[in-house]
């Protein structure tokens, strides 16, 4: 049997799929994706858990960072499962889902609290954060901009009121949408209750990750049971800094999907956007603002400790 990476598994069953009629394509990547999904997620070290623009792939660059440098590897590869353990096993696995969307569910179905046989519970597990407010403008410029077709038709058939990005306003996308900011804070909520039960589970916020990389970072690497000396940490942070990804985004040094370039000439097209902490203010007039904090406020867990711009 064919020895093949996590990667390319995925991208065969996508190329495997793509002549069949939307409802079957649809049901057989759901399924075959899924097992796959939950899969590299046994066989992690560390599983990732956050929504799309919550800053994993960042995070990822930086912690690629470390062992590219401690082995010597590729700069422009990124260790997003198996990429870096095919070659040297003592590299750590990562597993970064969404735990929701589509086949990635089925990473939520495994952790549901009411779930006895999870595999997945006693795995070191991170869950990054992120205001929903910020996380919504950013992901209408994900889902518009960026999003892989294959990507955005799974989406559009799991929600109930597809989304047509051509379209869209960003304040529909926002506040009306099915995957808007309501959504992003029954999703944050959710993800609070469920690691509740995880031993191993560890909770960062975007803006901690931004405000105090190192502290964060470190926090992480022993999360994954990882000794990295404070200088290897302070490097891979400044290798991850918004300036420096920016500018190798934009000469389209990264090779992957996650961060490869798009449109050169659209800055809201780029992976590494703005990078921005309540950059929502920049998009909506003052009393659009007022609602949208005031639907956090009401909703959200104070767990998260976001507040309004104004206080």
């Amino acid at each position: 049997m064919l020895d093949l990476s996590d990667g390319i598994k995925k991208i065969i069953i996508i190329a495997a799929t793509t002549p069949f009629p939307a409802k079957l394509r649809v049901s057989l990547r759901r399924n075959w994706l899924a097992k796959l999904e939950l899969g590299i997620a046994q066989h992690a070290n560390l599983l990732i858990i956050a929504h799309p623009k919550c800053g994993n792939t960042w995070l990822k660059v930086m912690l690629s960072r470390l062992y590219q440098v401690r082995f010597d590897l590729p700069d422009n590869l990124l260790n997003k499962s198996d990429e870096y353990a095919r070659k040297y096993p003592e590299i750590p696995r990562l597993a970064a889902s969404n735990g929701y969307y589509s086949y990635e569910g089925i990473i939520g179905d495994d952790l549901n609290i009411k779930n006895p046989n999870s595999t997945l519970r006693n795995k070191p597990i991170l869950f990054i954060a992120r205001n929903p407010i910020d996380i919504a403008v950013s992901w209408y410029f994900q889902f518009t901009k960026r999003q892989s077709a294959q990507k955005q038709e799974l989406i559009n058939h799991f929600i109930d009121h597809p989304v047509d990005r051509n379209t869209i306003t960003m304040w529909d996308f926002v506040r009306h949408s099915d995957i808007g900011l309501q959504f992003l804070i029954n999703y944050l909520n959710q993800w609070e209750k469920t690691l509740v039960t995880c031993p191993n589970s560890l909770i960062i916020r975007y803006e901690d990750l931004r405000v105090h990389p190192v502290k964060t970072l470190t926090k992480i690497t022993k999360l994954m049971k990882e000794s990295f000396t404070a200088e290897e940490i302070q490097h891979a942070v400044d290798y991850g800094s918004f300036d420096n990804q920016r500018k190798l985004e934009s000469t389209g040094f990264f090779k992957q999907g996650g961060m490869t370039l798009r449109n050169p000439k659209d800055s809201e097209s780029f992976k590494t956007r703005r990078g921005k902490v309540s950059g929502y203010a920049d998009y909506f007039n003052t009393e659009q603002i007022q609602e949208l904090e005031e639907l956090m406020m009401t909703n959200l867990s104070p767990t998260f400790k976001y507040q309004p711009l104004s206080k």
